[in-house]
């Protein structure tokens, strides 16, 4: 993978480890997650970045030379309701080969309600509980979304979509700028952590899953420590952060030639 014009290869699966190292990749947040945090966004009926954001993570259970988080938490403040985002890159526990699951989810999208929750397992199901865990209902998608995208670039007509590229462009976003609050963070013992997030019980509360989950899988926090990002303000109307100049030139990136994306398309 080149880490940069002269930069060396270094990973052998390049064709998919491209993903775990800064220059060209952006974890798993920006990897599977963006297709979950399209759907949660969905459900908040947010059309807009977050005005508010802060990440905490890290790369644990093995060494290599990835240099993205695979077990984090990104917090983005809604004012109607938070949208938590937690990546785990670790099986449930060590030694296991399945994967850890939240409320029968694994790769999945929780939606909390006042009397229950929605839990939406792929991309074509969701299923309605009450606070029992006693399933209401189950709601299956009419169209497949890759199918959908076929038939708009088919026809030509951009109305045959079910959502605009505005909507990719945002939830895309959303994992960009999480990852930005992680990338200006630093490394703190738990109990730091812990202490700095008091104040947000959303952040704090998710921080402790991710800790629970590490403890899982015998990692020591206090010889291999998580980043706590910084936490970002954004105007979301001009899509640029408040009071930040270092997180507002990591909105975009100097550009290679000839592989650069213009100011103004």
């Amino acid at each position: 993978m080149r880490t940069g014009a002269e930069g060396p290869l270094t990973r052998k699966r390049l064709h998919y480890d491209w993903h775990w190292v800064w220059p060209t990749g952006n974890g798993d947040l920006g990897n599977q997650g963006i297709h979950q945090m399209d759907i949660a966004r969905w459900f908040l009926g947010e059309a807009e970045l977050s005005p508010a954001v802060i990440s905490i993570g890290g790369r644990f259970g093995y060494v290599d030379d990835g240099t993205t988080p695979n077990t984090q938490v990104i917090v983005h403040g809604y004012p109607k309701a938070p949208l938590i985002f937690e990546v785990r890159g670790l099986p449930e526990m060590r030694g296991s080969n399945t994967m850890d699951r939240y409320m029968g989810g694994s790769i999945a999208v929780v939606v909390h309600c006042e009397d229950g929750y929605v839990l939406v397992p792929d991309y074509n199901t969701a299923i309605a509980f009450d606070k029992q865990g006693q399933e209401i209902k189950k709601f299956v998608g009419a169209e497949n979304h890759h199918a959908n995208f076929v038939k708009a670039v088919r026809s030509r007509k951009p109305e045959d979509l079910h959502a605009d590229i505005l909507e990719g462009h945002i939830s895309s976003a959303l994992c960009h700028t999480g990852n930005i609050s992680y990338r200006l963070g630093r490394l703190l013992d738990p109990e730091e952590i812990r202490d700095r997030l008091a104040t947000n019980s959303f952040a704090l509360e998710a921080c402790e899953r991710a800790y629970a989950h590490l403890q899982a899988n015998q990692v020591d926090l206090l010889l291999t420590r998580a980043t706590l990002g910084v936490a970002l303000k954004m105007d979301p109307k001009t899509e640029r952060f408040l009071d930040h100049p270092a997180a507002n030139e990591m909105l975009t990136r100097a550009y290679r030639e000839p592989f650069v994306v213009p100011a103004q398309v």
